[in-house]
């Protein structure tokens, strides 16, 4: 079931604090990024954040579950109203991710 486009808004929204965050559809579903760096997903309306060490440590007591079969586990956050915590958990994530690779420039054509 694909999510709702309101929806991925909505919580793209709530992340405000911490950086530009966009989004894109992706098989079906939204990746999100905050400034650039994809951090999280939205599958079947729920949300999936990357775990990384430092988030593991901030937020023990977050459940982890694959967004999709065949994934790797993300915190699966249920608490999408909250924007002070939202805010944090995209900080403490996208600190520990690495930038995004600079586009390669199209190749010119020959004539």
């Amino acid at each position: 079931m694909a999510s709702k486009k309101e929806l991925v808004e909505f919580i793209a929204g709530n992340f405000c604090d911490a950086g530009t965050v966009t989004y894109r559809r992706m098989f079906g579903e939204y990746g999100l990024y905050c400034n650039g760096i994809y951090f999280a997903a939205v599958c079947d309306d729920q949300l999936f954040v990357k775990i990384t060490d430092e988030g593991r440590r901030q937020y023990p007591d977050l459940p982890e579950a694959p967004p999709y079969e065949g994934a790797k586990n993300y915190f699966l956050v249920e608490d999408v109203e909250n924007r002070e915590f939202l805010s944090r958990l995209a900080t403490v994530t996208c600190q520990a991710l690495p930038a995004p690779k600079p586009k390669k420039k199209p190749a010119k054509g020959r004539g």
